[in-house]
């Protein structure tokens, strides 16, 4: 009897060569000799089958963030942290790939969301000598990746257009090992390096473009220490229009005579809900996994977020908000002073360990309490606990809170173990220091339509990021890179473009 279905497909050789023939075992031989396989052994550590039909770009992006060792930042299953596929939707919904595939641009717009550093080429941005430098250079060093995106018909293979990572390059052939991640079809195999590049010389009909390249990388350090920005709560596209595009237009027509007037402008007409755009990266845990002591890693990371809070919490504009927020001025500090920010802390680093990135839809905080505990003798750590319910169950979640952040809050309620908090500043994500790193992060012509030459002046002097401190202007890049790319990718236009810009 007949079985429904194909189990694999026959790999076209030529022009192909399968990995684990014996051609293909002397040329994997010859080319680890040749020193051209040393990004091999990583990728290989970690080369995975997609798990849907159209996951391609996926499951290769997946399988080299976890080969670089870049933190996803928030657990996949149990305790642990690990790039899955479902796990890559900033930029295009499961659904939506899982039906129709995905677009070149917006992969690079993932792997900038995932924290990687890229650099994208179509074909007609690069050549095929600069195709091959690259792949050089990958296939000889362990810390940078290649994805190629090609069409499968050049290589007489079934389907049509196909993601990859480029295991590595045999140099006196001109091949390349493609590991090919829909390894139901076919296996990993080598391919002339000049028919990859016709192959990816192709157009893509979804989009209109050219296939292309993109080289995958480690940054120098961790992006989005302590503030990101969200693109999945509903209000992403309204917000980010009117941050864009609508201040700078309100800027012009207004008639701002200082900047307590700027700041009136930006912040009183923000979109309700904007505190779910520009979030903390949360240190939560569950208490079973915390206990009263801290990890060195945990007690490593804090430390970050408390030294840039503390740069935050320094600058001239960080006191302009604040005086601004806390004397009455601030029809949008109400939302966010209220005593349910511990609630909302609590209910975000609920969502955030089952894997939704901080977002606290579907739980609810029963009670909150903020604690201060001594790790090994270590200055004390203040803990924002909080019982938390999504109506199938309850769990006690701890989120760690800079200790810069910590003290205004904690005298404010008299002490540790309130059970609710009487007031914000301080308390993270307090709007004063949140909306200043949302201001430092908006495109510098975002001024340009104040007509008053000295308040802009002023202005162009507060927000720049010329002068701050090495940690706190690599976070702000990171956020503004953030906004152009995420607004790019939510506006169909990812595919002109790839990089985050340089200012």
């Amino acid at each position: 009897m007949a079985m429904a279905g194909l189990y694999r497909r026959v790999l076209p050789s030529p022009p192909a060569i399968d990995f684990a023939s014996e051609e293909g075992k002397q040329l994997f031989i010859e080319a680890i000799q040749g020193g051209t396989m040393e990004g091999f052994f990583k990728l290989i550590s970690y080369f995975q089958t997609q798990s849907e039909p159209a996951y391609c770009g996926l499951a290769t992006l997946a399988m080299i963030l976890n080969a670089l060792s870049i933190d996803p930042g928030r657990k996949w299953k149990g305790p642990w942290r690990w790039f899955d596929e479902s796990m890559l939707d900033c930029c295009e919904p499961l659904e939506k790939i899982k039906a129709e595939g995905i677009s070149f641009g917006k992969v690079v717009c993932l792997a900038h969301c995932a924290g990687a550093k890229v650099e994208a080429f179509r074909t007609n941005q690069s050549n095929l000598d600069d195709f091959r430098r690259h792949v050089i250079a990958c296939s000889t060093s362990d810390d940078c990746h290649v994805i190629s995106s090609y069409n499968r018909a050049t290589f007489k293979q079934a389907s049509s257009g196909h993601f990859s990572p480029i295991g590595g390059y045999h140099a006196g052939r001109d091949m390349v090992l493609i590991l090919d991640v829909a390894r139901f079809k076919y296996p990993p195999h080598w391919v002339p390096l000049t028919l990859l590049w016709e192959a990816m010389d192709t157009f893509d009909q979804s989009s209109g473009f050219r296939r292309g390249f993109m080289l995958i990388s480690r940054l120098h350090r961790s992006p989005a220490l302590l503030y990101t920005l969200s693109c999945k709560h509903e209000s992403w596209i309204k917000i980010a229009k009117y941050l864009v595009e609508d201040v700078p237009t309100l800027l012009s027509c207004k008639d701002v005579k200082d900047v307590k007037d700027v700041l009136s402008i930006v912040f009183n007409s923000l979109p309700s809900k904007f505190l779910e755009f520009i979030k903390w990266v949360a240190e939560v845990r569950q208490r079973e996994d915390g206990g009263q002591s801290l990890s060195s890693e945990e007690k490593e990371r804090l430390a970050v977020k408390e030294e840039i809070l503390k740069q935050v919490q320094e600058i001239r504009l960080y006191k302009h908000v604040t005086d601004f927020l806390f004397t009455g001025n601030s029809a949008s500090c109400k939302e966010s002073c209220l005593t349910n920010i511990a609630d909302s802390v609590c209910c975000q680093g609920a969502g955030f360990l089952e894997g939704n990135t901080g977002s606290a839809n579907g739980f609810c905080c029963r009670q909150t309490c903020v604690n201060c505990i001594k790790a090994n003798g270590d200055a004390p750590v203040t803990v924002v606990s909080g019982m938390v319910t999504n109506g199938t169950g309850v769990q006690q979640v701890d989120v760690l809170v800079p200790s810069s952040s910590s003290k205004t809050s904690a005298a404010a309620n008299g002490g540790s173990g309130s059970s609710v908090l009487s007031g914000c500043i301080g308390m993270h994500p307090a709007s004063n220091d949140v909306l200043t790193a949302l201001l430092l992060a908006l495109p510098p012509q975002t001024w340009f339509g104040i007509r008053d030459e000295k308040l802009l002046q002023e202005m162009s002097s507060l927000v720049s990021i010329d002068n701050l401190p090495t940690l706190l202007q690599e976070e702000i890049m990171h956020l503004r890179g953030q906004l152009y790319i995420l607004k790019r990718c939510k506006d169909d236009e990812a595919e002109e473009d790839f990089g985050a810009p340089t200012f």
